[in-house]
């Protein structure tokens, strides 16, 4: 006898889903709209209301939706703010750096080319809010008895300010996953093997040119950084090849 292949199932709630977030994202849902009830969408989309309900706390958990209970509850389109965009995108990245194994020399490229794209919007834009955080940040690194992880928080919060600096929304949320993800994921394989020292000073130079508005120069001191980054990675692989041949 032919073996029968089974048919996948239709993701139903995903479909619903969808259909509303394209309704949102059309703008034939706005911020506030209150969607129909759960029995009304139950019978629009001809499925059951636990399906609807799946639905919806996907939508939830993307921030596309809140709701509330009472009389006048239920389920409303919620206005997605960049600070949380940002954070989904750099959840996202970091998934999808770990689990695709991405070369760390490409995540490394990808990380620098970016945050230089910003950079002569930052030297132009910079304040004195942004310039203390860096230089906050520097200080921080700077203390004998921090940790390896706390290093490596502040060097993220530093890039960070640098990328707010250059005071542009989108630039940010785009830059969000390069920085808030793959700079972590290059700490981890480089940490040990760094010289926080040169990465002090080479924070230093970075501030320094960008508080004197010297874009080309940052942009050189940001070439050094990766250099120096893509240098420690590969004496990690190396380190670890030699141990697995071992």
């Amino acid at each position: 006898m032919k073996k029968q292949t089974s048919k996948k199932k239709p993701d139903l709630p995903a479909q619903i889903a969808k259909a509303l977030r394209d309704a949102i994202m059309s703008g034939e849902l706005a911020v506030d709209d209150r969607l129909p009830s759960e029995s009304d969408m139950a019978e629009q989309f001809d499925v059951s209301r636990p399906t609807v309900r799946e639905a919806l706390k996907r939508l939830a958990a993307q921030s596309l939706i809140r709701t509330e209970r009472g009389a006048f509850g239920g389920a409303f389109v919620r206005r997605l703010s960049y600070p949380e965009a940002q954070e989904q995108h750099a959840t996202t990245s970091t998934l999808l750096l770990t689990i695709n194994e991405v070369d760390f020399a490409t995540a490394c490229e990808a990380r620098f080319a970016l945050e230089k794209a910003c950079t002569q919007l930052a030297v132009e834009r910079r304040s004195a809010d942004d310039l203390a955080t860096m230089r906050a940040e520097i200080f921080r690194q700077a203390q004998p008895g921090l940790s390896d992880e706390a290093f490596c928080a502040s060097d993220v919060a530093l890039h960070r300010a640098l990328v707010d600096a250059a005071g542009n929304q989108v630039l940010s949320y785009q830059l969000a996953g390069a920085v808030e993800a793959m700079q972590p994921l290059m700490n981890m394989i480089t940490y040990s093997q760094r010289s926080r020292e040169q990465i002090v000073d080479l924070h230093t130079m970075l501030t320094d040119v960008v508080e004197e508005r010297e874009a080309e120069a940052a942009n050189r001191v940001l070439d050094e950084l990766q250099s120096y980054t893509l240098k420690l990675g590969r004496e990690f692989m190396d380190f670890r090849a030699k141990v697995k041949r071992r």
